[in-house]
């Protein structure tokens, strides 16, 4: 992947850290600014885009440059906190100081370079640009490292004509802004506009600490294509984004697996865990309508589902044969150990762990749960089963967690397929 008209072309020297005096290496930090007072959309930074929290693209584009000795998010908010952590960044509490609506971010971040000294350069990430990738970070930073720059930020080119803005019943006229209308050019005999796109701002610490800025001294740009520009102010921009990331969005070094065979536990899964007595002394369970609806999403999209039950769960075989015509799934009694029966399933289908998707809620199902290329509790698990998943549901046992998990599986395969359409293009 390359960017158009970039200031600086070549990959460089990989060690891109500058020295101090004595040849100590600057401290390079990442940070993104998630105040829990959204106003256009309530906790906005953590709100779930594509399968991952907002601020969870942007950490681990962080991460994965490999180019920061620190990656921190600055909130003042306990969820933030906890996605933060997480997603592997670490948390810098803002002080109520500079968490009101009217602070601005270069006070937040000047509060951040007071109680963290050792940072010499600092990249501002905007949580808002799920679009970044970990060579945008590395292309820009050598701007500073090989470069000598003191500030460097991102930006998109655009092809707007713009025009003055006339005050309602002010009598003026509209004038041409960046246009000669006796000239009006075709849009490739024209470079267009440089605009900031918000995505990232690196400075260095004495820029932003001595002189109050974020440009400034010798600044640059770095130019992102306009299909990386992605800014999400508005509800209106959420599924815009999500589409553009399936298409252009960082996934992370790992290729997302691709499920051909998912495991459900009926009880406490498919299920909410309890069991219900009938006056004729009939034993029953509630399943969702919408958790069938997801076996079936997941059938159609060419994914086999088995339903797992144990001695302990309330299925007979007649209430197995109704549960098995109903969502049309297999249904297998397993023991203790589950792991060690489903293994001769793999087998007759010609499959590995890696294929497999498990949604488990307790001890025994441990063992599948880390096996699992994908795989998930419900958010009433035990601490053990939660610390085994790949993925922890939002919802309870039995309150639409197939379709939740379901869903997270699909999209899964969608960001594979997209992947492999961006690697033929590449």
């Amino acid at each position: 992947m390359s960017s158009r008209k970039r200031l600086i072309e070549g990959d460089g020297p990989t060690d891109l850290k500058l020295s101090k005096t004595g040849g100590e290496k600057k401290h390079i930090a990442a940070l993104v600014l998630a105040r829990g007072g959204s106003k256009g959309i309530p906790l906005k930074n953590i709100k779930m885009l594509a399968g991952v929290p907002l601020i969870g693209w942007v950490i681990r584009a962080a991460v994965d440059s490999d180019m920061f000795d620190s990656v921190w998010v600055s909130t003042d908010h306990d969820e933030i906190e906890r996605v933060a952590l997480a997603w592997g960044a670490q948390v810098h509490r803002r002080s109520p100081q500079v968490s009101r609506d009217a602070s601005s971010s270069l006070e937040t971040i000047q509060e951040f370079l007071r109680l963290n000294p050792e940072v010499d350069i600092l990249c501002h990430i905007q949580a808002t640009s799920p679009c970044l990738h970990p060579f945008h970070i590395k292309e820009a930073l050598e701007l500073i490292t090989l470069h000598g720059f003191d500030s460097v930020f991102s930006v998109v080119r655009r092809h707007h004509f713009r025009w003055q803005e006339v005050k309602k019943g002010s009598g003026e006229l509209t004038k041409a802004l960046n246009l000669d209308t006796a000239n009006r050019p075709r849009r490739q005999d024209w470079d267009g506009e440089l605009c900031e796109n918000g995505s990232f701002y690196f400075s260095t610490k004495e820029l932003i600490s001595k002189q109050g800025l974020m440009q400034g001294g010798k600044v640059s740009y770095y130019e992102m294509l306009p299909e990386y520009s992605v800014d999400i102010d508005v509800d209106i921009d959420w599924p815009v984004a999500e589409q553009r990331i399936l298409r252009y969005g960082y996934f992370g070094r790992v290729t997302p697996e691709v499920v051909r065979l998912m495991f459900c536990k009926v009880l406490g899964c498919l299920t909410d865990g309890k069991i219900y007595l009938s006056a004729a002394g009939e034993e029953m369970m509630s399943i969702s309508i919408q958790d069938i609806g997801a076996i079936r999403m997941l059938q159609k999209d060419d994914v086999e589902v088995m339903l797992l039950t144990t001695a302990e769960d309330p299925v007979g075989d007649t209430l197995a044969d109704r549960l098995a015509k109903r969502t049309g799934c297999q249904v297998m009694r397993v023991g203790a150990k589950p792991a060690d029966e489903l293994e001769s399933v793999l087998r007759t289908r010609k499959l590995v762990w890696k294929d497999v998707a498990y949604l488990g809620n307790d001890v025994p199902d441990v063992d599948c749960l880390n096996l699992a290329g994908l795989s998930a509790v419900p958010a009433d698990a035990p601490v053990v089963a939660v610390n085994a998943c790949k993925y922890t549901c939002h919802r309870a046992g039995g309150n639409n967690v197939v379709r939740e998990f379901a869903e997270h599986i699909l999209l899964q395969k969608a960001k594979a397929k997209s992947q492999m359409r961006q690697d033929r293009i590449n």
